[in-house]
């Protein structure tokens, strides 16, 4: 009997990656100083000093990798430019050996019969402009637009299909209040706010600039959004999740539906001393051009968080009713997040039933365990497989509710520097070798090579 779930036919099966986590030459043939070099190089940021000028060497060693995208039947691959590679200081003079190499990219691609998904931003800003006032300032909304231009006036004949953002929730959150990310500001929520009006800013302001330069391309913008329930009906349990939701994920997906900025998320951030006043770079006019028409949003979904309000005495709150799933490898991922596929459908149904997105696609999907190659060379990645298997029944199961579902990227393509925790995670279907640079597909690779193959998943 076979019991094969199906996609449709033109469903896209792709990997993705990210400049900063795989390219290295950080100094070389004229590329700038990112925030990432910068934070990375400095001691103490990063677990054991790790740093992404080496990563996995993809900068010298592309053409492997799209031999390896070809070898595993990879449709698409999502990968992002860095910015200070096309304009070593952020703006002005042009880099044309950092052009160069994303033309030699994308050729090697489209002649391997992959479609290239380009993400402007993933994170990796010219360390020059945040010496200028980074993300919180206007001004770097308008260089964006800049590099946006540029870019995309070399690619667009060839790249059909660009991301602005990726995760920027990520960048103004973690970037700017937890100060785990570059440029590792710490507790400035206003700084964070701003960060995130002038991202979305720069996503609307380039819409229009990338249709311009590359006709007939899709344009989207790539937000991440875990389950996040709460862990009892308690009001304070209820109120938690809201505020984390608002400041995660509504604060995005509201500006670019057309509506205004969650008032709930600033009835909580003036519990904290801070006031819508104080976000004082929201414009007339800047949230109609957020709300510029796109054609997709990308998804990247990997866990469920259980919200309790930890504020509260507990012998003060309801008795907790939902749980985590117990602290095994079978239900975390080495990265501590537990492994809930069923969440993915309650994520994609919001995107489509809430906010009316008419394509979407998992971005990113994927999970981190450190399986290396055993006696014969093999990667025997079992609970991978199983990861990224339950996340695909999940996503045949939207499609067959009427969820427009138009593709799937796992992450990752690669093993690569995963960010403050350095060369410790493995994402990737593909086991690298940091000394070496050798490249093995693990058994998750040749598995979901066998999916793409047969369009569909046992």
């Amino acid at each position: 009997m076979n019991n094969k779930l199906h996609f449709p036919e033109n469903f896209i099966w792709g990997a993705a990656t990210a400049s900063y986590q795989i390219e290295g030459a950080w100094n070389e043939d004229g590329k700038g100083e990112s925030i990432w070099d910068r934070f990375s190089h400095t001691p103490g940021k990063i677990l054991n000093n790790d740093t992404g000028d080496v990563a996995d060497d993809h900068y010298h060693r592309y053409r492997e990798d799209v031999a390896l995208m070809k070898n595993l039947g990879l449709k698409a691959y999502r990968f992002s430019i860095s910015w200070p590679r096309i304009l070593p200081m952020g703006i002005g003079k042009v880099n044309q050996p950092g052009i160069d190499f994303y033309s030699r990219l994308v050729d090697e691609m489209l002649k391997a019969g992959i479609q290239p998904f380009a993400t402007l931003y993933h994170w990796d800003l010219p360390q020059a402009l945040f010496e200028a006032g980074g993300w919180p300032v206007r001004s770097t909304a308008e260089a964006y637009v800049e590099y946006t231009d540029v870019i995309t006036r070399a690619l667009g004949d060839r790249v059909k299909h660009w991301m602005t953002h990726n995760e920027p929730s990520v960048v103004a959150n973690l970037g700017y209040r937890y100060g785990e990310h570059a440029p590792g500001v710490k507790g400035d929520i206003v700084a964070a706010l701003k960060t995130a009006h002038h991202l979305l800013l720069s996503h609307g302001w380039a819409v229009p600039v990338i249709r311009q330069n590359s006709p007939g391309s899709e344009v989207g913008i790539v937000i991440n959004a875990n389950h996040t329930p709460s862990a009892s009906a308690s009001m304070a349990d209820r109120q938690t999740r809201l505020e984390q939701d608002a400041i995660w994920v509504r604060l995005y997906l509201e500006a670019l539906a057309g509506r205004p900025y969650p008032a709930d998320l600033f009835q909580f951030i003036s519990k904290q001393g801070v006031h819508l006043e104080e976000i004082t770079t929201i414009q007339p006019g800047d949230m109609e051009v957020i709300a510029t028409p796109i054609d997709f949003i990308g998804l990247n979904y990997y866990r469920r968080i259980v919200t309790r309000n930890t504020d509260v005495p507990e012998e003060q709150n309801l008795p907790q009713t939902l749980f985590p799933a117990p602290m095994n490898e079978e239900n975390y991922t080495e990265m501590g997040w537990e492994v809930y596929p069923e969440g993915l459908l309650n994520v994609l149904g919001r995107f489509h039933f809430e906010y009316h997105i008419p394509k979407i696609y998992i971005t990113e999907n994927g999970c981190s365990y450190s399986d290396g190659p055993g006696e014969d060379g093999r990667v025997r990645d079992i609970h991978r497989t199983l990861y990224l298997r339950e996340h695909l029944r999940v996503a045949h199961k939207a499609i067959k509710m009427g969820i427009p579902l138009a593709g799937y990227f796992v992450w990752s393509l690669l093993d690569n520097f995963e960010w403050g925790h350095g060369y410790s995670q493995r994402f990737g279907i593909v086991w690298v070798d940091y000394e070496t640079q050798q490249r093995i597909i693990k058994d998750s690779g040749h598995w979901y090579a066998q999916v793409i193959k047969s369009n569909g998943v046992d």
